[in-house]
């Protein structure tokens, strides 16, 4: 499978050989599954000490002749903390049991929990094969971006000779804009817009487009926030997928040749 080399002036400049990657089965069912064990869960619960930082350790005896003990009191044998004290004489209050009031919850978050389920190796291919070839499907693509229709996706996947990565941020926005056209140049950058709703007041008041994905080689770099970038060794399926497959995506002319060293 051969797909055409943009120069950074959205001409064509040669062609090139597409790794075996991108002619995959698009499997959207193991997609799926991948990126639903992938998504980040904040871990909470309580600490592991919480109601158990008394001085005493609250656990009392029921023996005869033993001091500070529960023996002839009339009271239940569950953990207790002192309160006040007379003499001998206790005032005690039920602590840490869970059946006790004011004690511990019986079966609390755990903060130490694994979030996510564990992927094979194989399905993690299979899922990042699919993401990749899905790059290159005009119809995926344009099934992902409700205000895209099939006709406007050409020449897909989006290949950029490796000059683009010393561009600077001005001539880089221009030069895009040249390889996408102008309606795909709109979805592709960024933008943050105030969220509708009493979202506002929850922490999230900025909602914003996940916009174009430049794949870069392993040695270059491109310094912008107007979209996303990402190496070649840190490519994953959430980059190319999250949200649906067939992410708006850009590769470099190098990042193309070491998709293809890569293990097949």
């Amino acid at each position: 499978m051969k797909s055409t080399i943009l120069t950074i002036d959205g001409k064509e400049k040669g062609k090139i050989d597409l790794p075996k990657c991108f002619s995959a089965e698009i499997r959207t069912d193991i997609l799926s599954k991948v990126l639903e064990a992938k998504k980040n869960h904040q871990t909470y619960g309580a600490m592991p000490l919480a109601g158990m930082q008394a001085s005493a350790s609250g656990k009392l005896v029921h023996q005869r002749g033993v001091w500070k003990s529960q023996y002839k009191k009339g009271i239940s044998r569950v953990p207790r903390k002192i309160m006040t004290r007379r003499g001998s004489q206790f005032n005690w209050v039920g602590a840490f049991s869970p059946n006790t009031i004011g004690g511990r919850r019986a079966h609390p978050p755990k903060a130490i929990k694994e979030w996510g389920n564990k992927i094979n190796k194989k399905e993690l291919q299979i899922a990042l094969y699919s993401a990749l070839s899905a790059t290159t499907n005009p119809k995926v693509i344009a099934k992902r971006y409700s205000r895209l229709e099939e006709k406007d996706i050409k020449s897909v996947p989006f290949i950029v000779e490796d000059k683009i990565t010393s561009l600077k941020a001005k001539e880089l926005l221009l030069s895009l804009k040249k390889i996408l056209g102008g309606k795909l140049f709109d979805i592709a950058t960024k933008k943050k817009k105030v969220r509708a709703g009493i979202g506002k007041m929850r922490g999230r008041k900025y909602k914003s487009n996940a916009g174009v994905l430049v794949v870069v080689g392993k040695k270059e770099k491109i310094k912008t926030n107007a979209f996303e970038t990402k190496n070649v060794g840190e490519l994953s399926v959430v980059d190319l997928a999250k949200g649906g497959a067939g992410r708006l995506t850009i590769y470099t002319e190098n990042a193309i040749n070491e998709l293809g060293a890569r293990k097949q």
